[in-house]
């Protein structure tokens, strides 16, 4: 089994590796777009640098359809954060751009087929109590992973593990994925060796109840309680804590869910049991075969299209995830929903689908038998009307298609889902 495995993870890793070829190519567009920020700078007199982060700068790039580039203009603390936006826009002069609204906005910038460039205006600190943003120590971070890891077969660990993640839809930090980000896989493989060691260590937890993994690499702190004290409380609902080794009040992985957690874990487990490369190629929700198999079981299958209003990436990718799970619980009141999806690739809309059989019986909740009018009105309204506990009870048959209930739920609810940024719901 070993061996076997190792031969899989040879394989995969000249798979994920960005070609020599792709690698000179972005160092020379990178380089270009450089030279023109950086002469920005010094035309304008901005008290700035410029530097590179992200898996470009650290050596752990994986191969992708589109590669995005982190440059950070790092400012002096002398201007106001308010206006390091403003600032950043006007110093990518002869850089086509798009502005992203966020805590503080950056700006992307597609100068290749396949590459875009995030510019991401910082502040240039020393201590990271000073940060005002958390792309504020960004700098730190990209220093820390180059020291501490040089050797190539780490980094190759590295991008195992990212392509792993990447694959299956666990990795980065955005609200809509909720997952491992490029900065926390480059730590957890830091502090595991492998990636092996780290897919077994996660297989094996148990997060039930209030256990958490609780890595301090750096020992920042004396102990596991002190750590739960010493970070705030809402950044330590994530199923693993990880101490940034870099500002030991930081949690690294604060935005990672439980649900995606256990999305992981399965994966890791379905990986040791039955190893293959397949685990490591991108995952295609086969909506064919999930159609085929719900009609073999008498299931009803729907697939649906949402549109969002909201700026794309994260902003939009959070609102069009919400709004799916707050479809799936109303769905879920009259269906028993056996499988469910949801499929967001940038840009303003989603594709969702739900298979489900519609229960039995619904049960309404009605007034106490003391409260003789509405109980009168109770009885007249609905058949098969039962007590416990002194409440009236009725159960009410499902007489409707899963898709009739979504047509009809979505237009009787049209103003609560507009106020949830949601311009339509197309069933396909």
């Amino acid at each position: 089994m070993k061996q076997n495995i190792n031969i899989i993870l040879k394989d995969v890793l000249q798979n994920i590796k960005p070609s020599k070829k792709e690698l000179a190519e972005i160092k020379k567009i990178l380089a270009e777009n450089l030279k023109k920020v950086k002469e920005n700078i010094r035309s304008n007199r901005i008290n700035a640098d410029v530097f590179v982060g992200g898996s470009a700068a650290k050596g752990t790039m994986i191969r992708k359809d589109n590669y995005d580039v982190d440059v950070f203009i790092r400012f002096d603390k002398k201007y106001k954060d308010t206006l390091l936006s403003g600032i950043t826009e006007k110093l990518l002069h002869g850089i086509r751009f798009q502005r992203i609204h966020g805590s503080r906005d950056y700006f992307r910038a597609k100068v290749a087929e396949n590459l875009f460039l995030e510019f991401v205006p910082v502040r240039r600190i020393k201590n990271p109590r000073k940060a005002e943003n958390v792309t504020d120590l960004s700098y730190s971070h990209v220093n820390y992973i180059k020291k501490k890891i040089k050797s190539e077969k780490l980094l190759d660990e590295i991008k195992i593990a990212k392509a792993f993640c990447y694959a299956n839809s666990t990795y980065g930090a955005e609200s809509y994925i909720q997952g491992f980000s490029g900065y926390g896989l480059e730590l957890l493989i830091y502090h595991y060796k492998t990636f092996m060691k780290f897919v077994r260590e996660m297989a094996k937890f148990n997060i039930k109840g209030d256990n958490k993994i609780v890595i301090d690499i750096e020992k920042r702190h004396k102990n596991k309680a002190r750590i739960l004290m010493d970070i705030n409380a809402a950044k330590l609902q994530s199923p693993i804590v990880l101490v940034d080794p870099t500002y030991k009040q930081r949690n690294v992985l604060a935005a990672l869910s439980a649900e995606t957690f256990e999305k992981f874990q399965k994966t890791c487990r379905d990986f040791l049991r039955k190893p293959t490369d397949k685990f490591f190629e991108p995952e295609i929700i086969n909506l064919s075969r999930i159609k085929s198999d719900a009609d073999k079981r008498g299931y009803e299958f729907v697939l649906l299209n949402i549109a969002t209003n909201r700026q794309e990436g994260d902003v939009a990718g959070s609102k069009l995830l919400k709004f799916y799970r707050h479809l799936c619980v109303e769905t879920a009141r009259l269906f028993e929903i056996k499988a469910k999806g949801f499929e967001y690739r940038k840009g303003k809309t989603a594709r969702v689908f739900i298979v489900g059989e519609a229960k039995p019986f619904i049960l309404i909740t009605g007034p106490l038998i003391s409260q003789e009018r509405h109980s009168k009105r109770f009885r007249n309204t609905y058949k098969n009307v039962s007590v416990k506990n002194r409440r009236l009870y009725a159960k009410l048959k499902v007489k409707t298609t899963m898709e009739n209930f979504i047509k009809k739920w979505g237009n009787k609810h049209r103003k609560k889902i507009a106020e949830m940024s949601i311009t339509g719901i197309l069933i396909r």
